[in-house]
């Protein structure tokens, strides 16, 4: 009997954090008497082992033992039956009991595509610590090796349950994955890379600020040794005859437990196939997290995969979580042998779920409960016809050449809601083709794969145990009815995942909170509270002082002139104030002063939107400093003076009672606005974190990441995005209805 042998063992799990791994712990808890536990957990996001254990055990996989027993009675197991180490096995060998019966080694990164040094090391120098651990102990545990059946490779046709036929040297494949890192990492700064990050950084991001455009392309140079790593790994794992590094690593992992096995420990490898929800236990549907199918499951439930790539009769071999769990109980208590068993815990063999027949399951579980979109009601699944890859490639790379072309488009148009509402679907339906792209490549060998994992050896366990064993703890995959798993067990448990995990995220709302002091509402000025710009307010000065049949001149001066100060402004928005400003030399600071009170002020007026004026009173109803930051010209913002505490804009330097042209001091705008905000907070004695800031432009992206409280006003396209993907609230300040959208002044001479 499996409880009885397996009954006071002192049985340490690694992995036990993992979904494989919790399946054990609630096992073994639940069902056999008396296990002494060791559990291998390592310290991770300010919590220790032993509080990630705690953490485990109020969890879903723990509920029907919690109910069983009583919270107290589970609580007191922690205490009674576990010991908690905290180690972490990729960093090296950890210090073990010295009376240990059993090894459940089920720690991996199950990613299929990490960067090649980090996939080695959790598969293999992981395993490589443990079993040095374990030979530097004073026991010889019976070690269950937790691998996978994809081990085998690409190979096509029957795997047997045995070693595989390579020749691959596991030392020198990690050494030079470990060497990988440096590799690249030093090829990412060579001149013509960093020049490259840079040239891009600064098409995006040029109008923010130097700085910014140097942050963002260091982050484009870590990405990109990322992203250059995972293809490393992939093109090494591919030249070996693995698909990806997740089956590499696990097949040299094996190596691994075989040169133990020679050195006398013992062991027993089990390869499950694709691990996926639980059949019966510890209840139907229990699942932690998205394994392999679940992202494509719900994708197509909400008709974002329109085909994709797989052989229709190719078989898909899952294998529900508590069949695993299962078999490694039954091979742990069965004992060791004196050369590795192999154990492949598959379905594929005896009862084959096919590519046609899982896709068929699926469709006819969302038809008959579909999933709902907001503003488009129930989704209609799409009917896949199997074209393969190949096929499926080429549509993926048309839809792309599309969207980037849509994409160039809309980055032009002029901003408004309805332009921000064509970025918002046009970048939904990329992270659709994202997704696509991705699991396309990860999954794509796997939908086409050919081959098929015997398990008489298995099967032979089962058949040797009695038949108490086979009721309590059955792992025989020829049993599953997949309709009844995969459209009233799996898809729901799924479906339910998504709406216990994955809520929709609500939209971000601006919450102004009452507070006497230390808080700033600091306001962009162009785009923001007023629908203006310096060039508008310049041809209001302008035009006002000259008669009306002067202005098609005037009008047309500066419109050859435009091209010049817009590629400036594309530059550096302080470029081009300096540029335009130089259009003031020789005018008269009174005249101009003149003309605004008595021309422009009402045109400005004009042009301040109503939801600003709500929101800065809003503000200093609550007690904040109001601010208005600005690159115009001082005397153009002198209207708005009453609404705020302090104002901070341009000054043109007079000489002799006429404008220069030239600024006082450099204007304050991009990334100098944070340093500027930072000193204005320190004296005034604010707490940045509670203040609020107000911008429309990507170039107020400094000013807006210094506040805790940042508000993306009639954003433009680059800032729109910033703001939904950092998760900012977005508003939208029109003008005052009625408003014309061009407003000329009636001549004024003198």
């Amino acid at each position: 009997m499996i409880p009885e042998r397996l009954s006071g063992s002192r049985i340490l799990i690694t992995g036990v954090t993992g979904f494989l791994g919790q399946a054990a712990l609630e096992r073994m808890l639940g069902d056999v008497p008396d296990p002494r536990l060791v559990l291998l957990v390592r310290a991770q996001g300010g919590l220790s082992g032993r509080d990630r254990v705690e953490s485990l055990l109020a969890g879903p996989a723990f509920n029907t033992l919690r109910d069983r027993v009583g919270a107290s009675a589970l609580r007191g197991m922690l205490e009674d039956r576990i010991e908690v180490i905290e180690a972490d096995v990729a960093e090296g060998p950890p210090d073990l009991p010295a009376d240990l019966d059993v090894v459940f080694h089920c720690a991996a990164s199950v990613a299929f595509d990490p960067p090649i040094d980090q996939g080695f090391r959790s598969n293999v120098l992981g395993a490589a610590n443990l079993y040095q651990a374990i030979r530097g102990s004073a026991s010889s545990p019976h070690v269950v090796h937790v691998s996978t059946a994809y081990v085998a490779g690409v190979a096509r046709g029957i795997v047997a349950e045995e070693t595989l036929g390579h020749a691959v040297d596991w030392r020198a494949e990690r050494e030079a994955a470990e060497a990988a890192r440096s590799d690249v990492d030093a090829a990412s700064r060579k001149p013509e890379m960093l020049d490259a990050f840079l040239r891009r950084a600064g098409k995006e991001h040029s109008r923010a600020g130097p700085q910014t455009v140097a942050d963002d392309a260091e982050r484009r140079r870590r990405e990109w040794v990322d992203r250059r790593l995972v293809q490393y790994g992939r093109a090494r794992a591919q030249t070996l005859g693995w698909p990806d590094v997740y089956a590499l690593t696990k097949a040299l992992s094996e190596r691994v437990a075989e040169e133990a096995a020679r050195d006398g420990i013992p062991v027993s490898i089990v390869r499950p196939s694709i691990i996926e929800s639980a059949l019966r236990h510890p209840f139907p549907g229990w699942i932690e997290g998205f394994k392999m199918a679940e992202p494509i499951i719900l994708a197509y439930g909400r008709g974002n995969i329109p085909e994709f790539p797989g052989i229709p009769e190719g078989i898909v071999d899952l294998i529900p979580v508590d069949l695993v769990v299962n078999a490694m109980l039954a091979v742990a208590a069965n004992g060791p042998k004196p050369e590795p068993g192999y154990y492949h815990v598959c379905s594929g063999s005896r009862n084959p779920l096919r590519y046609r027949e899982l896709f068929g399951h699926v469709r006819s579980f969302f038809r008959e409960h579909p999933l709902s979109q907001r503003g488009r009601g129930e989704i209609d699944v799409p009917d896949w016809r199997f074209p393969g890859r190949a096929r499926v490639e080429r549509m993926i790379r048309g839809a792309e050449r599309a969207m980037n072309a849509a994409d160039r488009v809309v980055r032009r148009l002029p901003r408004s809601s309805r332009v921000r509402g064509w970025v918002r679907r046009l970048d939904q339906e990329r992270g659709r083709l994202d997704f696509v792209r991705k699991y396309s490549d990860l999954y794509g060998a796997y939908a086409e794969a050919e081959v098929i994992y015997t398990d008489e050896r298995t099967v032979a366990l089962w058949d040797s145990l009695p038949a108490e064993d086979r009721e309590r703890f059955p792992f025989d995959a020829g049993a599953i009815d997949w309709r009844y798993y995969m459209e009233e067990v799996h898809c729901p448990a799924v479906t339910r995942t998504l709406r216990l995990e994955r809520p929709r995220r609500p939209e971000a709302r601006v919450e102004v909170r009452p507070r006497e002091n230390g808080v700033l509402a600091v306001f962009d000025l162009e785009g923001t509270v007023v629908a203006s710009n310096v060039v508008e307010s310049f041809l209001w000065v302008r035009l006002a002082d000259l008669e009306p049949g002067r202005w098609p001149g005037a009008i047309a001066s500066l419109a050859r002139s435009m091209p010049r100060y817009l590629a400036a402004e594309r530059r550096d928005r302080g470029a081009f104030l300096r540029a335009f400003y130089r259009r003031y030399e020789g005018a008269s600071f009174d005249s101009m002063r003149r003309l605004v009170d008595e021309v422009v002020a009402p045109f400005i007026l004009r042009r301040i939107s109503p939801a600003a004026v709500r929101r800065i009173r809003e503000h200093r109803a609550a007690g904040h400093r109001t601010v208005l930051v600005t690159g115009a010209l001082e005397p153009f913002v002198s209207p708005l003076r009453p609404l705020f505490d302090d104002v901070v804009a341009a000054r043109v330097v007079v000489e002799d009672g006429r404008l220069t042209g030239y600024l006082e001091r450099p204007p304050l705008v991009g990334e100098a606005r944070a340093p500027w905000l930072r000193r204005y907070a320190a004296r005034q004695g604010a707490d940045l974190r509670a203040s609020y800031a107000y911008a429309d432009s990507h170039s107020d992206l400094p000013l807006l990441g210094a506040a805790g409280n940042p508000v993306a006003v009639n954003p433009d396209v680059a800032l729109y995005r910033v703001a939904r993907r950092r998760g900012w609230p977005v508003e939208e300040w029109p003008q005052a209805e009625g408003t014309p959208r061009l407003l000329l002044p009636a001549g004024v001479a003198g």
